[in-house]
């Protein structure tokens, strides 16, 4: 059987960040919605826009947005009703981090299964260590010394040659992915994921973090979704909750119309943008792809991709930078990387 994720019908919903990814390539949980479908299947699977046509019977295809658990999987297998067993459905950008609790359980659940998990003294974990709670896995080659796991209130999964340096206080579910670091003394509420090759410090509650990007100094991060290959200036941080701590609208320019995210939505940022230091930006932030978000008072609260400030951002300029970022971590910009972003700034992707 094969296995084919519509990532159309949902697409236009979860701007800024299917401009540069599939649907399917959300991260939420420890993993994308592709890695989860071909963890529990054991194959390789693909999406409606990588597959134009469904090709026989053998086919299912499945909307996208739906998160699987491994039970959810089982029963769906077997065609089973299954709505009484907590399946996740994404709508939304803040739909990733309204169930990014739930997600990380379910991926711990699925990574770790029949696996051994962590005892103090094993070379897994050092003993300079204070732990809390039983559900915590660390990865080989993983470091973590002098900080504190609390895994109390949801599973703990620390990564391959992940590091988590000193004096971090971590309070679960948590999920750092392969190669991540948490700097010295942060301070990590659940539900939090930080995607591979991610540098975390400060105080972070309730987030994602995609891969390749960094909040790395002092400032805090709450209820938001980073996505790949962005940089959080020094003493950026984000409201997450209005002063009247009333509903948080967003403007939805699929629908042409504002959503309601509910009463906690802090800064959702597309893939390649970049805050100045001491950025403060407002509830319910939207930053589109390759920003350089820098004011003399609060950003706006919708800010277009490619934006430099207040004027627009010129191409050759932006894929300069970007590589630049990109040679930090040792990668370089693809050919099918310049050509997504040149297709956003001419306003052929949308």
């Amino acid at each position: 059987m094969k296995i084919i994720l519509d990532d159309i019908i949902c697409k236009e919903n979860f701007f800024p960040f299917t401009l540069t990814r599939s649907t399917a390539d959300i991260r939420i949980g420890i993993l994308t919605i592709r890695e989860k479908w071909e963890m529990l299947s054991g194959k390789k699977v693909y999406t409606l826009s990588e597959n134009k046509k469904i090709e026989n019977e053998n086919t299912r295809l499945i909307p996208a947005n739906i998160i699987p658990s491994r039970k959810w999987f089982k029963a769906w297998e077997l065609n089973k009703i299954f709505t009484d067993l907590n399946q996740i459905k994404i709508e939304y950008p803040w739909h990733i981090f309204q169930n990014n609790d739930q997600a990380i359980r379910d991926d711990y659940d699925l990574i770790t299964r029949k696996r051994i998990p962590i005892v103090i003294g094993t070379k897994k974990i050092s003993t300079t260590n204070k732990v809390i709670g039983k559900n915590i896995f660390i990865e080989e080659g993983a470091k973590v010394e002098h900080s504190f796991l609390n895994a109390s209130s949801g599973p703990i999964y620390i990564g391959k040659n992940a590091e988590v340096m000193e004096g971090c206080m971590i309070r679960g579910p948590f999920a750092m992915c392969e190669g991540s670091v948490l700097k010295m003394g942060a301070k990590v509420y659940g539900a939090t994921t930080l995607g591979p090759y991610c540098i975390g410090a400060g105080e972070i509650k309730n987030s994602i973090l995609f891969g390749y990007s960094n909040k790395s100094h002092d400032g805090y991060l709450g209820d938001s979704v980073i996505g790949e290959w962005c940089n959080l200036g020094a003493g950026t941080s984000n409201s997450n909750i209005k002063n009247t701590a009333g509903n948080i609208k967003i403007w939805n320019g699929h629908k042409k119309e504002q959503i309601s995210a509910g009463i906690k939505c802090g800064l959702l940022m597309g893939d390649y943008s970049r805050s100045a230091i001491n950025t403060s930006f407002n509830t319910g932030s939207v930053v589109g792809v390759a920003c350089n978000v820098f004011s003399d008072g609060f950003p706006p609260t919708f800010i277009e991709s490619f934006s430099w400030g207040n004027k627009k951002y010129e191409l050759e300029k932006a894929l300069e930078h970007i590589d630049n970022w990109k040679k930090l971590k040792g990668h370089i910009l693809s050919e099918e990387e310049i050509k997504i972003l040149s297709g956003i700034h001419q306003n052929k992707i949308k």
